[in-house]
């Protein structure tokens, strides 16, 4: 059976990140459309159905070009939020270690150990020198 899943398979597009989250967010929907009643309910539902059959459509896709330009704009979208959300949970695992100044020329975020009291903080995009308490 397996055999004959991966021949069917071949040439097709497949699984990737924007079919992953239009299944998940399909699942989002059909779970909020269970506690809404009425027509917002159906609404929600049939939303969900779209997705899950967008998200097929997609999978078993033969333009795999096509479907490649649709991911890579999914991802050029979502990267910039991920990317932050990324920074600020390392600023958040750091911030017991280090301390985080901004330089006053050009604004670039400078990252210095705690604890070492007065410092002269040299920014290394622009070269200025600035005293901070660390």
């Amino acid at each position: 059976m397996r055999e004959k899943f991966e021949r069917f398979m071949e040439g097709r597009y497949g699984m990737d990140q924007l079919s992953r989250f239009l299944d998940f967010a399909a699942l989002a929907l059909l779970i909020v459309s269970l506690f809404i009643r009425g027509m917002a309910g159906s609404i929600l539902f049939y939303g969900a159905v779209v997705l899950i059959l967008w998200s097929y459509f997609r999978i078993f896709s033969r333009n795999t070009h096509r479907r490649y330009a649709e991911n890579e704009r999914f991802l050029r979208l979502t990267g910039k939020f991920v990317s932050n959300f990324s920074n600020r949970r390392c600023h958040q695992e750091q911030k017991k270690i280090y301390k985080y100044f901004y330089c006053p020329g050009c604004k670039q975020k400078v990252r210095v150990p705690k604890g070492k009291g007065r410092i002269c903080i040299t920014c290394p995009k622009c070269r200025r020198e600035f005293v901070r308490r660390s």
